[in-house]
């Protein structure tokens, strides 16, 4: 098992449009494995590439521990692209493994068209519903360069402005490794 220490909010990394990737071959198959123990070592469900400090278009996302998707298989996307959105828009409250003891509503549309790659260079294009659906959206996200203060309103950003402050000077406990500044 091979732990990537994780990126935290401050650092550049993080603000950053991921590359596409050019060439699957064995070190980016040890880096999805790698990603993996990392995000389960976490207790997280998503984790982007940029998220352990390689500035790659790739995420993964496993929310088959969670009630009603212990069928969906683990998602591997590499150089993803969302085609579509749906109309309709749900709030949820998300956390994130970059943003350690940050929580807050996010708006998010409920559906999505996404388009990838898998590690087998075969393109996939599917529709995504639900809590997966968000999951994605949070992923590809990070790959834009863009976090969850990004998503919220100017008033709940004020409300958060003390927990981003204590993570930009690194004042919490995780249970991961993470960047050290």
């Amino acid at each position: 098992m091979s732990l990537l220490p994780i990126a935290i909010y401050g650092d550049e990394i993080l603000r950053k449009k991921a590359k596409e990737i050019s060439n699957i071959d064995d070190n980016l198959v040890k880096l999805v494995k790698d990603m993996f123990d990392t995000m389960r070592n976490a207790d997280g469900i998503g984790l982007a590439a940029n998220q352990v400090n390689i500035d790659r278009q790739i995420f993964i996302a496993d929310v088959s521990m969670l009630e009603g998707y212990e069928k969906f298989k683990p998602l591997i996307a590499i150089n993803p692209k969302i085609i579509s959105f749906s109309d309709e828009v749900v709030t949820i409250e998300e956390g994130c493994l970059s943003l350690p003891t940050l929580r807050a509503d996010v708006v998010r549309p409920a559906e999505l068209k996404l388009k990838y790659l898998d590690l087998n260079e075969e393109e996939k294009e599917i529709e995504f519903e639900g809590f997966i659906a968000r999951v994605i959206e949070h992923e590809f996200d990070h790959l834009m360069g863009k976090l969850i203060p990004d998503r919220v309103d100017e008033k709940t950003k004020k409300k958060l402005s003390n927990v981003l402050d204590n993570i930009l000077k690194r004042q919490f406990e995780t249970d991961y490794p993470i960047n050290i500044k």
